[in-house]
C-alpha cells in the first residue's frame, strides 16, 4: 500500500497534533442504548460535525481486531476516517474469535476460547453489535445462572429481584448460604463501601487490598464466600488473593448492587464468527475499512510530521493516528519494539503489565446426551479446578444441530487461574473427574472428539496495579490505547470495558478533527439513592 501522507498535517512548534479536516453533516451513526435501568448514565461526546468531508480523509491504524479494536474502527469509519485494521490472527474477535475444526466423525465445528456472558448492562458492546443486528436477535437469553458448591448447596439468580437494594436482600433471603446465625457474625460496617462504588475513588481506597482480604474483613459466611463471591472474582481469571479488591467492588457494582439490569445474561445463538464478527467485518468493509488479518504489527515509529509508520513483516505504511487495541502481551511486545512511542515513563508502565494465570478450556463432543434438566451454564465451586460447565446445545445452533444429528451432547469445561507450573495433561484428567462428579451421567459417555485451549493472555488486575495500567489517552494526542486492560475511570469491566475503551479511543481522535464521537452509556456511577450513599459515607467515617 502506498504511503498516504496528508498535506495539511503540520508539526507544531511544540508537541504533536493530528490536524483538522473539513467535515459535513450526515445521519448520526448508531449509538448504545440504555436498558431497563432508568438511572443509567449517558456520556455525550463533544459537539462536532457528524462526518468528514474532504478530498483526503485522515488515516488511522487500529492495531488489534478484538472487541476494542472493532469498536474503535467502527466509530472512526462511520465518520469517514480511512481505517486500516491489523490483526495477527486469521479471524476477527480477539479473545472471542472462533475457527473451524474437523471432528473425527467427519463433520466440522467451530472452536473458540470458550463461553462468554453478554450481560444486559453491556450497553456499549451491545451498541456495537446492533450495527449488524439492530434487534440483537442473534443473542438469546439464558433462563437461569445457577451456582453449585461441592457441599450440595446451590444458588440461582432466576428469582432474585433485579433492582438494588432489593437484589441484595432478595439474594440473601433466597440463598441457602446465608443463614441467620451466619449473618449475625458479619461486620456490616466493613461491607458499606459496596453500596456506593465510584471510579476512580474505589481504586484510591481499595486497590492495595486483595479481594480475598476484603471479604474476610466483612465476615461473609464461608459457603457464600466460596459459592458466590469466589465464582465472580475468578471470572477475572485470577485467584481472589491476587485480585485487587477495587476491581471486585467495581464488579459487584456493575452486575449486582449498582445496576437494575440483573445478573441474567444473553449468549450468541451461533458461534462467535457467524453471530458476531463475520457480519461486523462485512459492515466495516462496507465503510471502507482495510481489514488485514493474519498481519502482525512488529513496531510503530512516530514520524517528523506527526504521523506513524506501522511496520509488519510485509510492508511499512504511514498513518496519521494510531489506536493500540492489543492484549497485555501484544501491547508489551509492540511497545518494547517501538522505542520512540509516547515517552519513557509510559513505556515503563506498559512493560510492568502482567498476564493473569493460565486457564484451560476443554470442549467435549459426547456420544450420549446429558440429563435433560441440565442448564446451559453452571458455575461451580469446590470441585477442584472446575469453574463452570456449559451445555452448548441448549443455546448454540451449531452444537444443537450436531446433538440432534448424533444423539449426543457438546460440553465445555473451564478452569481459571491455574498454577503457572500446572501440568496440562494432569489438569485435563482432573477436569474430567470433576465433570463426572457434577454430571454423573457423563461417566458412561464416549468422547467422539475433544479440543483443548490452554491460554495465558488475559490481563491481571493485581493488588496495587491500578496506577500502572494505561489510560486511553497518552502524552501523544495522536496515539490512543483501548482494551479491557485500560483505565477508563468509568464503571465498566471485561468485554464492556473493551468496547467502551475502543469507542473512547475513537472519540479522542474524532474530537481533534472536529467530528462528533460516539454517545456512550454506563451503569450508574455511584450508589443508587441518596439514602444508600449516605449510609456508605457514614460507614467511611
Amino acid at each position: 500500500m502506498a504511503d498516504r501522507h496528508h498535506p495539511h498535517l503540520r508539526r507544531p512548534s511544540s508537541g504533536r497534533r493530528c490536524g483538522r479536516w473539513p467535515v459535513k453533516a450526515a445521519p448520526a451513526p448508531g449509538a448504545a442504548r440504555r436498558g431497563r435501568d432508568r438511572r443509567a448514565r449517558v456520556l455525550t461526546p463533544r459537539p462536532g460535525a457528524p462526518r468528514f468531508d474532504g478530498a483526503t480523509p485522515p488515516t488511522t491504524a487500529v492495531v488489534g481486531g478484538g472487541i476494542a479494536g472493532l469498536a474503535a474502527a467502527t466509530a472512526l469509519a462511520e465518520r469517514g476516517v480511512r481505517v486500516t485494521l491489523y490483526e495477527r490472527e486469521p479471524t476477527l474477535g480477539g479473545r472471542l474469535a472462533g475457527w473451524r475444526v474437523d471432528l473425527r466423525d467427519g463433520t466440522t465445528a467451530t472452536m473458540s476460547r470458550g463461553f462468554h456472558a453478554f450481560f444486559r448492562q453491556y450497553y456499549n458492546l451491545r451498541g456495537l453489535l446492533r450495527r449488524t443486528d439492530p434487534g440483537l436477535h442473534r443473542l438469546t437469553g439464558l433462563a437461569d445462572y445457577p451456582l453449585r458448591h461441592s457441599s450440595g448447596l446451590q444458588d440461582s439468580f432466576r428469582h432474585v429481584p433485579r433492582t438494588p437494594p432489593l437484589s441484595a436482600l432478595g439474594f440473601a433471603a433466597l440463598s441457602p448460604t446465608f443463614r441467620f446465625r451466619d449473618l449475625a457474625r458479619m461486620n456490616p460496617t466493613a461491607a458499606l463501601p459496596m453500596l456506593d462504588v465510584r471510579v476512580p475513588e474505589v481504586y484510591e481506597r481499595f486497590d492495595r487490598v486483595s479481594a480475598h482480604d476484603f471479604l474476610e474483613t466483612i465476615g461473609f459466611p464461608q459457603a457464600a464466600h466460596h459459592l458466590a463471591f469466589e465464582v465472580f472474582s475468578r471470572s477475572f481469571f485470577a485467584d481472589p488473593r491476587e485480585l485487587s479488591a477495587a476491581e471486585m467492588l467495581l464488579m459487584f457494582h456493575i452486575y449486582f448492587l449498582g445496576s437494575s439490569e440483573g445478573l441474567l445474561f444473553d449468549v450468541p445463538d451461533e458461534p462467535f464468527p457467524a453471530a458476531l464478527w463475520d457480519p461486523l467485518g462485512l459492515y466495516l468493509q462496507g465503510h471502507g475499512v482495510d481489514l488485514r488479518t493474519s498481519t502482525a504489527v512488529e513496531n510503530i515509529a512516530p514520524t517528523a510530521d506527526g504521523g506513524f509508520v506501522v511496520a509488519t513483516a510485509d510492508d511499512e505504511v504511514r498513518h496519521d493516528t494510531t489506536v493500540l487495541a492489543l492484549d497485555t502481551a501484544g501491547l508489551r511486545s509492540v511497545v518494547e519494539h517501538s522505542p520512540e512511542l509516547a515517552d519513557g515513563p509510559w513505556r515503563e508502565r506498559v512493560a510492568r503489565l502482567r498476564n493473569a494465570p493460565p486457564f484451560l478450556v476443554w470442549r467435549l463432543w459426547l456420544d450420549t446426551p446429558v440429563a435433560p434438566d441440565r442448564k446451559g451454564f453452571l458455575g461451580t465451586s469446590g470441585f477442584g479446578s472446575l469453574d463452570n460447565v456449559s451445555v452448548l446445545e441448549r443455546w448454540e445452533g451449531e452444537a444443537s444441530r450436531w446433538a440432534a444429528r448424533t444423539g449426543g451432547s457438546v460440553l465445555e469445561l473451564h478452569a481459571y487461574a491455574l498454577s503457572g507450573d500446572a501440568d496440562r495433561e494432569v489438569e485435563q484428567k482432573r477436569l474430567l473427574e470433576q465433570l463426572h462428579t457434577v454430571y454423573p451421567e457423563t461417566r458412561a459417555a464416549e468422547v467422539v472428539d475433544e479440543r483443548h485451549e490452554w491460554r495465558s493472555d488475559c490481563p491481571l488486575f493485581p493488588v496495587g496495579g491500578y496506577t500502572d495500567r494505561p489510560t486511553v489517552r497518552t502524552c501523544d494526542p495522536c496515539l490512543v490505547v483501548a482494551g479491557d486492560l485500560v483505565r477508563t475511570d468509568l464503571p465498566v469491566a471485561l468485554m464492556e470495558r473493551a468496547a467502551t475503551s475502543g469507542f473512547l479511543a475513537a472519540n479522542a481522535l474524532l474530537e481533534r478533527w472536529g467530528l462528533r464521537g460516539q454517545t456512550l452509556w454506563t451503569v450508574p456511577d455511584r450508589g443508587r439513592t441518596a439514602a444508600i450513599r449516605g449510609v456508605a459515607r457514614w460507614g467511611a467515617t
